[in-house]
């Protein structure tokens, strides 16, 4: 046991840690470098009076804006590298994002602690906003190579806000970097590697499926890309997990009620979860046979 187990009061933070002695005021500060005092008057209750579980609903969901700002800022340096043909460092980046897309599904089930008839009591106060006008989410989708331009027309009214996705909306994302790099490695791909154009002409879609193969019959040739191929399937499953879960946890809280922007609530998120940001990634699996697959370990 030792002397601090033995008499607790015998430890001074202040003899032990150098910062725990007062500050000088121009000093920089844990508080004054993360902007603490103005984070914290962020939480601005609409309830009347306050209700207790409003609180609860507006750091959860400004937790999810700060986080997808987080994965917003590494898809960016992972489409760098890519477009640098530097596979194993974007994959570390990409890898990531995955492990905060797998927080994010933990953190929605937080509002499960919060009662239907206590969410009631607020939920008034959010219209017409809604989850579905979050920018940054759909930037997160547009990043991913999910673009669907009808988003737009949301922000009609807002041309700030409507500039920042046409801005993501016409920029690389992650699928089209993707296909770039496997052409700039040697693989035979088809000229439009679009969701649609793929969709429209099967022989192209084969195409891609044939090159795919390649990396994930053979991964231990192809191992860099093979394990960046496997870090984009998991952000796909990653974010359809979220979905899947956002879909519940609403069905609990609020049942088939419409949502307060005004879409089918329960109707239009269960939609959502069939999206799938790259779609042969994971249909390259049925293409596999048995005789031809090379040992991975």
């Amino acid at each position: 046991m030792s002397s601090y187990d033995a008499d607790p009061t015998s430890f001074d933070p202040f003899a032990e840690i150098t910062a725990a002695n007062p500050y000088r005021p121009a000093d920089m500060t844990y508080n004054d470098y993360l902007k603490v005092p103005e984070l914290l008057q962020l939480q601005a209750l609409k309830s009347q009076p306050p209700h207790h579980d409003e609180m609860l609903f507006i750091v959860i969901h400004q937790a999810y804006e700060l986080w997808f700002k987080l994965i917003l800022h590494e898809v960016e340096k992972a489409l760098g590298l890519m477009q640098r043909r530097q596979i194993l460092p974007a994959r570390h980046f990409l890898h990531r994002v995955g492990e905060i897309m797998k927080l994010l599904v933990q953190q929605i089930h937080i509002l499960e602690t919060m009662t239907p008839a206590d969410f009631l009591q607020f939920r008034d106060r959010l219209e017409p906003a809604s989850g579905f006008q979050s920018v940054q989410f759909r930037e997160v989708e547009f990043a991913m190579g999910l673009k669907d331009e009808r988003y737009l027309r949301m922000f009609n009214n807002r041309p700030d806000l409507r500039a920042v996705l046409e801005r993501r909306l016409n920029e690389p994302d992650l699928r089209s970097a993707y296909y770039e790099l496997l052409r700039q490695e040697g693989f035979d791909l088809p000229d439009d590697v679009t969701i649609a154009g793929l969709a429209e002409n099967p022989a192209a879609a084969a195409q891609l499926l044939a090159a795919l193969k390649i990396i994930y019959q053979n991964p231990i040739q192809h191992l860099p890309l093979y394990v960046l191929s496997e870090s984009l399937v998991d952000l796909d499953e990653q974010l359809n997990l979220w979905r899947y879960h956002h879909v519940r946890v609403v069905e609990r809280i609020i049942g088939h009620k419409m949502g307060t922007g005004g879409s089918t609530g329960i109707g239009y998120l269960q939609k959502t979860t069939v999206k799938r940001c790259f779609p042969y990634l994971w249909q390259v699996r049925s293409e596999l046979t048995k005789g031809a697959l090379t040992e991975v370990f």
